[in-house]
């Protein structure tokens, strides 16, 4: 029994389900932060919070602790601006996500991991981040670059899911105004062809070839749920790609930029059935998210592409 009542079988068994979150968690913090180091505090508050917690009604623990993550984050750069003060390191590169420990303790990043990571997110991103508000900055983040709805967000922030919306959409645009440096643009090109190398292995049901562009701990999330494991999320999408074919009238993938990112809209008869939104680690795909309801469609901000 631990000083606090907490068995240590229970104790460990938080610190498992907090451990599959942990990578994920990390790069959230640093996409807010901009710094490893305050990236590896706000994880860690996150843990206390959790070990505080009753979680055993969390249906969504990542979606729960997402949004711990964003209130410790906005905190941190609530306080940053009122004391004028830089990140610590805004050119640091998010660390690697850390496997197969039992504690949920921080850890010292690996520069060869991190350096494996820095086309994740740009300096020339985080450069731009700092020029916006706290609110604008969690709510581009957290929205555009990792899928939590607007509900979610405004939660977090303190507003209503259309001020969220707003507060996203004036970061959107200072972030798409900025120049984008040339290596951002191959950066942007290379995510491209993952894409296309993606849908294509969907079409032809070819499972190989969705490993290939797979984050071996890729997220899959729609409607129906979460899918975690490139083998898991290889096996759904090549499922989806075979039986797409064979719907009538047959469907025609478009690129377009969803809310901002690299993404695909399914169009049947000129419509929207579906709509992807891609995230990338290490020029292979981390995040897909799936949005086939139509209100939630109708609600996304799609730019088809040519």
């Amino acid at each position: 029994m631990s000083a606090d009542g907490t068995g240590t079988d229970d104790t460990d068994y938080l610190a498992r389900r907090f451990e599959a979150h942990r990578g994920h968690l990390r790069a959230v913090a640093h996409r807010m932060l901009g710094s490893t180091a305050e990236a590896e505090d706000a994880v860690q508050e996150a843990w206390f919070r959790m070990s505080r917690s009753d979680t055993s009604r969390v249906d969504n623990l990542g979606g729960w602790l997402t949004t711990v993550v964003g209130r410790v984050c906005l905190d941190m750069l609530r306080s940053r601006k009122s004391r004028a003060e830089e990140p610590l390191d805004p050119t640091a590169p998010p660390a690697a996500p850390v496997h197969g420990s039992t504690g949920a303790v921080p850890r010292p990043a690996d520069p060869e991991q991190d350096a494996l990571l820095a086309d994740s997110v740009g300096v020339a991103l985080l450069v731009v981040l700092d020029t916006l508000t706290p609110a604008e900055r969690l709510a581009f983040v957290l929205h555009d670059l990792f899928g939590v709805p607007y509900e979610e967000v405004a939660a977090v922030v303190d507003r209503t899911p259309a001020a969220a919306r707003q507060l996203a959409s004036r970061a959107r645009r200072r972030v798409q105004g900025a120049e984008v440096p040339e290596h951002d643009r191959a950066l942007k090109r290379r995510q491209w062809k993952v894409v296309d190398a993606f849908l294509a292995a969907a079409r032809e049901g070819d499972f190989e070839g969705l490993l290939d562009v797979l984050d071996p701990d890729v997220i899959a999330r729609s409607e129906a749920g979460v899918t975690t494991g490139a083998a898991a999320v290889a096996r759904g999408a090549s499922t989806f790609g075979s039986a797409a074919l064979g719907a009538r009238p047959a469907p025609v993938a478009r690129h377009a930029l969803v809310d901002g990112a690299p993404g695909s809209v399914v169009l049947v008869g000129g419509r929207v059935e579906r709509a992807l939104r891609f995230a990338f680690v290490r020029d292979r795909i981390a995040v897909i998210d799936i949005v086939t309801d139509p209100a939630r469609v109708a609600r996304l901000d799609i730019e088809p592409l040519q």
